[in-house]
């Protein structure tokens, strides 16, 4: 089992599956967003996108919430007129691809060539469920409640919650929650696509379904996240030859013949890590 811990704020497990457990620890600030928190979740991702033999990740939030969203003492300085904290500071640049450092890190589990699965309890308000949306699939506790909240500050979401709210969820959805800032129960939150399924215990039954993830060949993983990421924006043209070239490389391979041996031979695949 491998840890490593980034700002004090965010740690990385990896497991010999190769499922990684990524977990807010800011517990007595409900794993509020400053400015050390931000730059852990940034190093974490560069570290998960490196780490050899990754197959699928686990996000979660230590103690009572996964991520109650910006901390509040950035609020209390603008209030006051000391400005804000340096990374809220530098939005307009464009320092990681088209995002700056916020955006980055709540798009940064969709681009995570493995899948990235969430395991919400507690609250994920406004840069915490932003974070949350950001994974491929969202399990949360039945009493768990989410908010696209920034408007309650006078803010917008900018932590990729538009790109990732409009493969999610109607159009006129989430204008509502953008221009209200509602609470979400868990309940209305899988109805209406903010997530995927309730679960008693959504920390275990996220590592459990992050491990069936990683037991399946890892270039097939991988090949199918990214048609899935392409699939919102891409043309059908294209997204037909995507499937192709994807088929092809993976074809004949040596885990795919692996795939096929072990089925015909019924036992559990042992398959290359990428």
């Amino acid at each position: 089992m491998q840890e490593i811990c980034f700002k004090d704020r965010v740690s990385v497990c990896l497991a010999p599956t190769g499922v990684a457990t990524v977990t807010l620890r800011r517990a007595d600030k409900m794993n509020t967003l400053d400015g050390a928190m931000f730059q852990g979740l940034m190093d974490a991702g560069a570290w998960l996108r490196d780490a050899a033999g990754l197959r699928a990740v686990v996000l979660a939030g230590e103690g009572k919430a996964f991520c109650a969203g910006l901390d509040m003492a950035n609020f209390e300085g603008i209030l006051h007129g000391q400005g804000v904290d340096p990374v809220l500071g530098r939005l307009a640049q464009r320092r990681f691809g088209p995002a700056n450092l916020p955006q980055a890190i709540g798009w940064q589990w969709r681009a995570l060539e493995v899948p990235v699965v969430a395991a919400v309890h507690g609250v994920a308000l406004g840069g915490g469920m932003q974070l949350a949306l950001g994974a491929d699939v969202r399990l949360v506790a039945p009493a768990t409640r989410l908010s696209v909240r920034e408007i309650h500050w006078g803010l917008v979401p900018d932590m990729a919650g538009m790109p990732l709210l409009r493969e999610l969820v109607r159009a006129d959805i989430a204008r509502e929650l953008v221009f209200t800032g509602r609470m979400v129960d868990a309940q209305e939150a899988c109805q209406i696509g903010l997530a995927t399924r309730i679960e008693p215990e959504p920390l275990q039954a996220a590592q459990a379904l992050a491990a069936e993830m990683a037991s399946f060949h890892p270039q097939a993983i991988r090949a199918a996240k990214r048609l899935l990421n392409s699939s919102f924006d891409a043309s059908a043209g294209d997204l037909l030859m995507a499937e192709s070239l994807e088929q092809m490389l993976l074809l004949g391979s040596p885990n795919q013949r692996e795939a096929v041996a072990a089925g015909l031979q019924r036992r559990a695949p042992v398959f290359d890590d990428v």
